[in-house]
């Protein structure tokens, strides 16, 4: 279920882990939980859809996925907040447009 090169993934309500031990990553499992966050307040589908838009768009800019994915508003929020335990207690609603 999980991609090649990731280690996890989140498909709401799921968050699926590519190997068992990462159950105790911390930061790996509040990451995800900043993706179940942006895919509720999108009300689901669309954040698949808008997520894909992004990420094709940055694909044609950089000619590279990862680098395509590494750049996805969604994703710096994630990759930003994922060592503060306390980000989803005070994140304001839509804070992934900040990363556009």
């Amino acid at each position: 279920m999980v991609p090649k090169g990731f280690r996890g993934i989140t498909l709401f309500p799921f968050i699926f882990l590519r190997d068992a031990n990462d159950k105790s990553n911390a930061t790996l499992i509040h990451h995800e939980k900043i993706h179940l966050r942006q895919q509720l307040e999108l009300l689901i589908v669309p954040f698949y859809i808008v997520y894909f838009l992004e990420w094709l768009i940055r694909f044609c800019i950089y000619r590279n996925s990862y680098v395509a994915y590494k750049t996805l508003s969604f994703e710096q929020e994630a990759y930003r907040n994922e060592h503060n335990f306390e980000y989803l207690k005070t994140r304001k609603l839509f804070q992934f447009l900040r990363y556009f």
